[in-house]
């Protein structure tokens, strides 16, 4: 997908201009052939589409930088080693036809991007506090919006280090300012959840990110209170007995104060930027049937009881606009089965407004435990389980790392087979709302590279604003229904708007001697499409 580089003369009459923006009419330029474009939403609800394409599919990876997993692939990279590694993996994204990264900014207490209130990570120069010489999170965010994917920041909200140590931390840090807020366990630092001036300090470190970058999300993986180390029970006695009061025990007190971040976060980042969004990808069980008759048929760790977390609770109180469970485990396997917790999941989020996503492990294909991950169909049947519920919205790949080694040819399955085609971000019932204003298609033309197009961008101070354009192609003349663009075959991509009058890409793809019909979109940053451009007709 190739943006046309220049702003190129438009030339029409006033009356061409504004019919074609309404819709009554041909701009002048189009080719004779091509008709007025269909009205109306250009995929109406009662158009089903292909069900093994979808045209709306969140497709997701995540990007972990702590202990440098994935992102910066060591510490002390140069500036330009750096930015080369993330501009790659956002480009595999793209080959992936991916729409959304899952960037880890705030991996141990510390900051992938510049930040007032803790220092920089020790993951991108090796040394705790030092400035990497750009802003990682800005640089980021525009990267990836070049191109178009989402960009959530990923953010850990109690790790304070991997190891033990306060005396490592620069002595700056919270924690060491602090040190009334900080424990340690299991051989790590944690700030402590039940100490209010804790919270507190989160809720401006995150909501300082939403309010100051230019972000798709806010994003919480599995880890809250820490996962339980042997026998040992995490150190608050002394912090329950000073805050616990109307508490009948310590369980209830520690989901009462992971509660209380949850909800209060959706609360302050939707005063913030009420586009943002917020959501968590929990450990997968929330609680096993044998404990409560509400939870899955499942025999393994449980996030109510062992983390402390009320997932099924936040779903069900409206505290999150999606939540993406990891389902880290095989079709049929006795303890947590993936279809058993898909299916459970899926009745958890219906008709509550939450959006369901589906944490993937790409890590333990071709691992021999079970041998289940042995089978090069285990990860792709996963996707495919998924179409049997309306509820699953997507899926998040961890990591990014492993999947581009193509474990058992599965990121190739994913480019040719499930993913074949683009798909637009999932709009959220949460984000209701008008769609753009439909643009006028005033150009499309051969050349040696492929079909050139253009389009109009007009700037909507006083209304919806397009952030990006949805481009089609149809063989022949132009569609009799709008259901054809409920197709993903039709969908040729998705090009990030910019701010001059005329938009452009080239379809490369093209092939001579065939008659394309083209028609272009315009989509807001909540994903909402408006009705279809005028067509242009090309006949190679």
């Amino acid at each position: 997908m190739t943006r046309v580089p220049s702003r190129r003369g438009f030339l029409a009459t006033s009356a061409g201009l504004t019919a074609a923006l309404a819709g009554g009419g041909v701009l002048i330029g189009s080719s004779p052939a091509a008709a007025a474009a269909p009205a109306g939403n250009p995929s109406p609800p009662s158009c089903a589409g292909d069900p093994a394409h979808p045209k709306r599919q969140l497709r997701g990876v995540w990007i972990a930088s702590v202990s440098n997993i994935n992102w910066p692939s060591a510490p002390g990279l140069s500036v330009e080693q750096q930015q080369a590694e993330l501009t790659g993996l956002l480009d595999a994204a793209v080959r992936m036809r991916m729409n959304a990264v899952y960037l880890q900014i705030r991996p141990a207490a510390d900051a992938l991007y510049a930040s007032s209130y803790e220092p920089w990570s020790q993951y991108l120069t090796g040394t705790q506090g030092q400035d990497p010489g750009y802003d990682p999170l800005a640089f980021a965010v525009a990267e990836a919006h070049k191109r178009n994917l989402e960009l959530h920041a990923w953010m850990n909200p109690y790790r304070v280090s991997t190891q033990p140590d306060p005396s490592q931390l620069v002595p700056t840090h919270p924690a060491r300012v602090h040190p009334d807020w900080c424990v340690e366990y299991g051989g790590q630092l944690y700030y402590n959840p039940g100490v209010p001036a804790v919270l507190d300090f989160d809720v401006q470190v995150i909501t300082d990110v939403a309010t100051r970058y230019d972000i798709d999300g806010i994003h919480f993986d599995d880890y809250f209170y820490p996962y339980p180390v042997g026998t040992a029970d995490f150190p608050d006695d002394a912090t329950f007995a000073a805050y616990g009061a109307g508490f009948p025990d310590k369980a209830t007190w520690r989901r009462a104060n992971v509660d209380k971040l949850v909800s209060t976060l959706q609360r302050e980042l939707r005063a913030a930027k009420p586009w943002v969004k917020w959501g968590i990808s929990p450990f997968g069980i929330w609680r096993n049937a044998a404990t409560d008759p509400s939870g899955s048929a499942t025999n393994g760790l449980q996030s109510y009881d062992a983390l402390s977390s009320d997932t099924r609770g936040w779903v069900q109180k409206g505290w999150l606009d999606y939540i993406a469970p990891q389902l880290y485990w095989n079709i049929g396997f006795p303890p947590a089965a993936y279809d058993v917790l898909v299916d459970w999941w899926s009745k958890v989020v219906d008709g509550t407004g939450t959006q369901l996503l589906i944490g993937q492990t790409v890590s333990k294909i071709g691992t021999s435990s079970p041998p289940a991950w042995l089978n090069p169909d285990e990860m792709p049947n996963h996707l495919i389980l998924n179409r049997q519920y309306p509820q699953v919205a997507g899926d998040i790949f961890f990591n990014v790392t492993k999947l581009l080694t193509d474990p058992l040819g599965f990121q190739t399955r994913l480019i040719d087979d499930l993913y074949e085609y683009p798909a637009l971000v999932p709009e959220m019932a949460r984000h209701s709302g008008p769609a753009p204003d439909r643009t006028a298609l005033t150009e499309a033309k051969p050349t040696s590279a492929g079909t050139q197009l253009q389009w109009l961008h007009l700037d909507r101070p006083h209304g919806v604003e397009a952030a990006y354009y949805a481009v089609y192609r149809f063989d022949g003349h132009p569609p009799q229904s709008t259901c054809d663009f409920a197709d993903a075959k039709n969908l040729l991509g998705t090009v990030r708007a910019v701010p001059q009058l005329f938009n452009g890409w080239t379809d490369t793809g093209a092939v001579a001697g065939k008659q394309y019909s083209y028609y272009v979109t315009a989509v807001d940053r909540l994903h909402h499409e408006s009705e279809p451009s005028n067509p242009q007709v090309v006949g190679w």
